[in-house]
């Protein structure tokens, strides 16, 4: 295994460098680490794949461009949770430190991708928020599916770019450099600016937000002066707005699960962090992955395409555990009940 240099704070340790990034020093904080990946990650995987599932079963929603972007969040998700639950109890619970500099990368590299794509998908949905309401009568024109698929592997191409840089040779062993005090082998100066892009996302995030809940009170003081005669229109302004409310909750969650391990990169970069911060920021990083769980309960929730596709799908479970025998009578009613929802 290649040796570099070290945070200042870490010279005291011996043998591999990885040794000094592992910061759980009792069993108690490995088994409190273990269930925390554990149920957030299993929790993440299965509610994730279920909003795909939700998605492209349905011909309605699989074929909006507002599905599409949710969709790539969700994935996004899913294999952040998968590398980043794998990667990070191996290295901290079973102490891990068998793998080499490359795969380290490797797999850092993975969960930087996941998570950027994640961001990006929030952008360019908040971006097409902000179009299907700032202009409704041009929205189809501008947003189409094919557009739509090419933002999405522009942005997909990006991360993985940006995230390979450090397995590319950016990192502190190749150029001699000082290393992160957080991450093995991360060169600070890369880590500074993966912290601005992502700070930059956020930024881009908030602002087409903030333009989107504007646009979306004038239209719903629009729809209570025009409630008689808005009609067709006026259902799908509500519709917009309601998915708007929607995204703004996922960026909120997103915000206050994020600040924490940001907060701590930056306090990195300029400062020597103590064992003791090393540590909450272990567990801190653990909140991305809560993150990535409570998205897909927000979709449930808020989203009336979503929920209706979840109604349909449990109700044709239902009748598969009940049987052949279940009765005309009941069948009809499950159908209203189904129509109702």
């Amino acid at each position: 295994m290649d040796i570099c240099k070290i945070p200042e704070n870490a010279s005291k340790c011996s043998g591999s460098t990885m040794e000094c990034f592992m910061v759980l020093s009792t069993q108690a904080q490995k088994i409190s680490i273990a269930t925390l990946c554990g149920l957030f990650g299993t929790l993440c995987v299965f509610e994730n794949s279920l909003v795909l599932y939700l998605i492209f079963s349905s011909p309605g929603t699989r074929k909006k461009p507002s599905y599409i972007f949710i969709s790539s969040l969700a994935l996004a998700d899913i294999l952040a949770s998968l590398i980043f639950v794998c990667s990070f109890v191996n290295f901290h619970v079973f102490n891990g430190t068998g793998v080499s500099k490359e795969a380290f990368l490797l797999q850092l590299g993975g969960v930087n991708t996941s998570f950027s794509a994640s961001l990006s998908s929030l952008l360019l949905t908040a971006l097409d928020r902000y179009i299907s309401i700032a202009r409704p009568s041009e929205y189809k024109l501008l947003m189409t599916r094919r557009r739509a698929w090419t933002a999405l592997g522009v942005l997909w191409l990006s991360c993985a770019t940006v995230a390979a840089l450090p397995l590319l040779g950016w990192n502190c062993c190749t150029l001699d450099s000082r290393c992160s005090e957080l991450f093995p082998f991360v060169d600070d100066t890369y880590l500074s600016g993966w912290v601005c892009l992502s700070l930059l996302l956020l930024g881009c995030i908030v602002c087409a937000y903030a333009h989107v809940l504007c646009r979306a009170r004038q239209h719903v003081a629009y729809m209570g002066q025009h409630q008689a005669q808005a009609g067709r229109q006026n259902t799908r302004m509500r519709m917009d707005v309601m998915l708007a409310k929607t995204l703004v909750m996922v960026l909120a969650v997103l915000v206050l699960c994020w600040s924490p391990v940001l907060a701590l990169m930056i306090y990195s970069i300029f400062s020597r962090l103590s064992d003791a911060l090393r540590q909450v920021f272990a567990f801190c990083s653990t909140l991305c992955l809560l993150n990535s769980m409570v998205n897909p309960i927000i979709y449930a929730l808020r989203s009336k395409e979503l929920s209706s596709n979840l109604s349909r799908l449990l109700a044709r479970f239902g009748r598969q555990l009940e049987g052949p025998g279940e009765s005309p009578e009941a069948e009809s009613t499950h159908r209203s009940s189904v129509v109702e929802t």
